[in-house]
């Protein structure tokens, strides 16, 4: 692992683990430790990934590297990488899989009381926050939007709603969130979907309706390809 993502790693830590990747060695992060990889130039050219928190980071720093915010680990054979900490010991159980079976790596998350297997990445995970109120063009329009959610929105609509025009407001969209009013209005659907799955009983159904997505059809598709996991099996995880 590596605590401070703002500096870089020290030149004799970069080093060793060079080294050791030269030597043969399978070269594994856990959470930020990608860091050091990435440093050491073992990423350049492969897949990664590290805590959502800092896969833009990483991206920014190393883009010789291809920095995948989504997954919970990422098994290139010699170099591996993981998302946070829970994450790590994920890419833990899959080592004891690969080299000493899965029965072995099932004893082991037992004895730790954790899942042999996650389904979904760390995409479930991931929050989408709203830019907070106040200081910019569009902080009347926000939440406006999110009361609205369950209503047939369109650009048009978002910005008339702004007073602007729609390439305007796609200006201001893009600077402030760093997407597209839709690709926005869409993350916000599928948040909003997220919260009654965790806090209410709604059938799947409701959920649809309320978060804008019409079916429950509809909603398994996007869900799934958002979060990465079904609805139910997404409020099975994160029910208290």
């Amino acid at each position: 692992g590596w605590a401070d993502t703002d500096r870089e790693p020290p030149a004799e830590l970069v080093d060793a683990v060079r080294a050791a990747h030269t030597a043969g060695a399978r070269v594994v992060s856990l959470c930020t430790g990608a860091f050091v990889l990435g440093a050491a130039g073992l990423l350049d050219g492969r897949r990664a990934t590290t805590h959502w928190g800092h896969t833009r980071k990483l991206a920014r720093r190393h883009p010789a590297a291809t920095v995948d915010p989504d997954v919970l680990y990422v098994d290139n054979g010699d170099v591996l990488t993981s998302a946070g900490k829970a994450a790590a010991m994920d890419l833990c159980l899959h080592l004891v899989r690969l080299d000493h079976g899965s029965a072995t790596a099932n004893r082991i998350a037992r004895r730790l009381v954790v899942p042999p297997h996650r389904d979904g990445g760390q995409a479930q995970f991931i929050t989408t926050p709203v830019p907070a109120p106040g200081g910019h063009p569009l902080s009347d329009l926000f939440p406006w939007v999110l009361e609205r959610l369950d209503q047939p929105l369109t650009v048009e609509d978002l910005a008339r709603r702004a007073g602007m025009s729609s390439r305007h407001l796609t200006r201001h969209f893009k600077h402030l969130t760093g997407t597209t009013p839709l690709q926005w209005l869409h993350a916000q659907r599928i948040r909003h979907a997220q919260e009654l799955l965790e806090t209410t009983d709604a059938g799947v159904d409701t959920v649809a309706a309320a978060a804008g997505m019409g079916t429950a059809t509809t909603l398994r598709r996007h869900f799934q390809r958002s979060v990465g996991v079904p609805p139910d099996t997404y409020r099975r995880t994160f029910r208290s």
